[in-house]
């Protein structure tokens, strides 16, 4: 797999590189950004259809988008087979039995120890956001399709949606006045109000902000390298570099495998502690 990645990534090099406006530098940003056309094998770049403006907002979807498209309805899919083989039988096979050890890990690993007693409650919504961004890391690894997860706007939006569970789960279980009162420690002077109020504020919104750029650094960075170490055959214009490059941009192709469980789990992981400690704020 990873060989045929590196074939397929040598040729859309060599035919960005020729087709080109002059300025080869752009090539690897062109690849890695977001687009209105997606590049399919043998047929080159397809213009996704535009739509008419809605109140003079461009709704027309981007590649990255409808990627986003194709991993929701993966997502979908695959726990709705995996569903569907609990209904005839409580033991699971074949595929069901895979997923039934991530989610157990999720459940067991993740949930429970940061939720504690209320890891129930959140449960659906931490598998929904582990499995969203495993499967759009790991549609970012085969060739000639795009990682949406190393677009700014879409960690940042799945911050958000984390931050609102964080603050939602915070009120449900603390009161509206009794949470943001609890942000406060107990036992501090009078006198240090004026400056701890403002500083957990903005820790209430630092934290969305790492998972947003944590996700988005780590994912950007290894198409980046993989892009770099191969375009040094054209650049450098010598079929000798080819080995060292190709030897490199397989190890680092490997390597992004791992990256992607690991991301998925750290974004996971640290939503469902940051919920846990909103949650039980007398901890």
């Amino acid at each position: 797999m990873a060989a045929s990645n590196n074939i397929d990534t040598l040729k859309t090099v060599s035919d960005t590189l020729k087709t080109s406006s002059g300025s080869d530098s752009d090539w690897i940003m062109h690849h890695i950004l977001d687009a209105k056309e997606i590049e399919l094998p043998f047929l080159g770049y397809v213009h996704i259809p535009q739509l008419p403006p809605v109140f003079g907002i461009d709704v027309t979807p981007t590649k990255h988008v409808v990627f986003m498209w194709i991993a929701a309805f993966l997502v979908l899919l695959t726990l709705y087979l995996v569903a569907r083989n609990y209904k005839t039988s409580l033991i699971p096979k074949r595929l069901a039995n895979f997923f039934e050890v991530i989610i157990i890990f999720v459940r067991d690993e993740i949930a429970e120890p940061t939720l504690g007693k209320a890891y129930k409650t959140f449960l659906p919504f931490l598998l929904t956001l582990f499995f969203f961004i495993l499967f759009g890391n790991f549609l970012g690894l085969i060739p000639f399709s795009a990682t949406f997860t190393s677009n700014i706007a879409v960690t940042a939006t799945l911050a958000i949606i984390s931050f609102l569970m964080i603050q939602l789960g915070g009120i449900r279980h603390n009161g509206f006045f009794g949470y943001f009162k609890g942000l406060v420690p107990h036992g501090i002077p009078m006198w240090l109000l004026p400056l701890m109020i403002p500083v957990e504020i903005l820790g209430l919104f630092t934290k969305p902000f790492a998972l947003a750029i944590r996700l988005f650094a780590n994912m950007i960075a290894g198409h980046t390298v993989i892009l770099a170490l191969i375009g040094l055959i054209f650049f450098m214009g010598t079929i000798f570099i080819a080995p060292i490059s190709v030897a490199f941009a397989v190890f680092i192709y490997l390597l992004e495998i791992l990256v992607a469980l690991i991301q998925a789990y750290i974004f996971t992981m640290l939503t469902s502690l940051f919920i846990g400690m909103a949650v039980h704020q007398e901890h």
